[in-house]
Parts: structure tokens; sequence; C-alpha cells
């Protein structure tokens, strides 16, 4: 059985871990020296929250493209800047169009929005997560308020065509949202050039920060006007008014802010563009390909998604003929040491575009401290199970 000096985390895809030593610093620091409320008062413990949160701002707003840090909106999760985006801009008669490959995130909201009288069109990908662009084009029709769909999939990694997506959503009038969960941090993304209207990103995967941070980048072509809050109440701005205040970031931060989890998140972001985005990626591509190759010549296992590790993230999801992933998932863990995640990740609808709903996927998912080494150890004790 392995112990825990032995353990190899592979559910990066979840939750990043361990952390960068410079987060739990930034986190232990703003605890004891700058533990004040930002923005809600002018003594010194809050300027210096206050500026700390807006260093997070401005580390963010220059790793996406962003044009301006007030445009950085911080949340609690990629979920909640998904639904601030969606809830806020859809009303009934408007048309959305999304993919098959969606996690629930993004499909529970449109479900719920479909019943108040959205008009919804789903793409099909192909069995492997890739997209037709022409498909999208022919779902884009008049009335299509917008394209909503994910950076790359949380099963299977394939990355999707962003930035054709922008274009043809743009030719049709319509903005669009991009769900970074699975790629901020993984993936050089740049929303001005991309064509990202709306960018939803969580904190504690790829950009290194702790659970409980998120935010959406909101692109100079959305009128905030005609986007809602989720939330309304204090922002520490206009206290005067019992109105929402109409101006960024503060229309959609009601409420203390989480200011020790955003301080950990702005010293993940640098930590990240210290290491560079394209060695992080280069490294996690070498440990994609050896997964997928080593577990294809393993008999009786399907690896899913683009056998090509340049057309996916650092997730390889496979299953075992005859054998419940349930089986696989535990015996890896308790036997070997290797954490990772099994079941369908929140996303029924890839599985079912996959053709693996309802029993779902092994799920592996590297990060930037695994190394070859631990892929090899893998790989030996997934052919041991299967073999017995």
């Amino acid at each position: 059985m392995g112990t825990a000096d032995e353990m190899i985390y592979l559910d990066n895809a979840a939750t990043s871990w361990p952390k960068p030593p410079e987060v739990v610093r930034a986190m232990s620091d703003f605890l004891e020296t700058a533990g004040g409320n930002p923005g809600r008062s002018g003594h010194r413990l809050s300027i210096r929250a206050g500026r700390i949160v807006y260093e997070a701002r401005e580390a963010l707003a220059e790793l996406f493209g962003a044009p301006d840090p007030l445009r950085v909106v911080f949340t609690p999760s990629a979920t909640y800047a998904l639904n601030l985006a969606l809830l806020g801009l859809l009303h009934p008669g408007d048309g959305v169009v999304t993919t098959s490959i969606e996690h629930n995130a993004v499909m529970r909201p449109l479900r719920a929005l479909e019943q108040r009288g959205v008009r919804l069109v789903i793409v099909p990908c192909a069995a492997d997560g890739t997209l037709d662009p022409l498909a999208l084009r022919r779902a884009v029709a008049p009335g299509t308020r917008l394209v909503v769909m994910n950076h790359a999939s949380n099963v299977m990694g394939t990355i999707l065509p962003v930035a054709e997506a922008a274009r043809i959503a743009h030719e049709g009038g319509a903005l669009f949202l991009v769900d970074a969960a699975q790629s901020a941090g993984v993936l050089p993304i740049d929303t001005r050039s991309l064509g990202i209207d709306l960018l939803a990103f969580a904190g504690h995967k790829g950009l290194m920060g702790p659970p409980g941070t998120g935010g959406l980048v909101i692109g100079e072509g959305v009128d905030e006007a005609q986007m809602e809050p989720l939330v309304r109440g204090g922002t520490g701005s206009r206290s005067e008014f019992e109105l929402q205040p109409d101006f960024l970031p503060d229309k959609y931060e009601s409420g203390t802010s989480n200011g020790v989890g955003i301080a950990g998140l702005g010293a993940g972001v640098r930590h990240v563009r210290e290491r560079g985005i394209e060695p992080l990626r280069a490294h996690e591509m070498g440990l994609t390909n050896q997964l997928v190759e080593g577990l294809g010549s393993i008999p009786g296992v399907t690896v899913y998604g683009p056998l090509e590790a340049e057309r996916r993230t650092a997730i390889v999801s496979f299953g075992v003929a005859g054998r419940q992933v349930s089986e696989l998932g535990m015996r890896l863990d308790e036997e070997y040491g290797v954490l990772c995640r099994v079941g369908l990740h929140c996303a029924p609808a890839a599985h079912r575009t996959m053709g693996t709903f309802p029993q779902g996927t092994v799920r592996l998912a590297p990060g930037p401290l695994n190394t070859t080494g631990e892929m090899s150890k893998v790989l030996e004790a997934i052919e041991r199970i299967v073999r017995s």
C-alpha cells in the first residue's frame, strides 16, 4: 500500500496541489500584516489590504491581456463567474449556443435559463471532444446573443478552437464567453487577440491559488450596463445610495472580498508568470505524451480524447474493458498511492458525447510538479491492476 511519502497526486484538474510556498506565505502575511477589510475603511490595514487585492487584479490583467485591471472581477469560483455572465446577460427570447462537452457549471445555468424562455442550441462535438467550426457557424443564427464554450475539456483535455469560435460569434452579432477553468495558467490566453469578450477563470487550478478564488474578465466589447449582477449589497463605494453602483468592478463585487484568498491567488499568478506559460506547457505535454502512449500499450485500456498532446491539456481519461472505474480509482489510491478522480467529473454531457455515460472514466491530471518518473510508476501500477 502506498504511503504518504509515496503519494502521487494526479488530480490537478480538480485542484492543483501542492501550492507554491509563496502562495502559502502570501496568505499568512495577509492575515498577519494586512488583515483589514479592503476598500471599506481609510486606515492603514484596509489600505494595505486594498493594495494587495489591486495588485492581484493587475497580475491577472497582464496574464490575460485584459484592457484594464478594473475589468477583472473577483468571484468565489469559475462557476460563480459563469453564472454571473450567463444569468446577467441572457433573457427570455435570447439565443445561446454551446457545445456538447461542457461542464455542469455551464450546462446547469443554461438549462435553468432554457426553462425561462432562453433558446439553447447545443453543437455536438466528435467523440474525442473536437469541434467542427462549420457546425458552430450553422448554429449561430439571428437572435443569438451569446456563444459559450470551454477552452479545454475537463474530461478529455481537448482544446477547442476559441479564436475561430470568437470570429464566428462576432460575425453573428453575439458575444463570446469562455470557460477557462482548465486553461488559465496552462495555455497562453490573450483575451484581445483571441477575441474573447468574457473569460471565466478558476483560481485554484492552473493559476496555483487557493480554493474559493476565481473571476471574470470583462472585455471592452461588453456593455456592463446590459449585464445584471448576481448579488447586490455593500461595496464600500457610494454608500450614500441604496442602489447598486454601476461601475466596475464594484457592480459585481458586493460583500467583503476574500482578501486572504486573493492574496494567495496573486502570488500564484506571479509564480506562473515567473516560470512561464510556455515552459509549463512543454513540461505537461511531455507528461501527457508519456501517459497516452503508455496507456495505449496496455491491453484492454481505452484512452479518450485526441492522442496528440498539443491538442489537449494535461488531462488523460481512460477506461478498462470489463472493469468499474470506481474499483480502478480505489486500487490506485490504496495500493499504489496514486490520487486521481473517477466518474463523470461534473460533465455528463461530455461523457454522453464520448460514449462513457453513465459510468464515466478514470481521469489522470498531472501538474507542474509531477515528474516523468512518477508517470512511469503510475503506468506500471495501472498495468498491474489491469492484469490482476
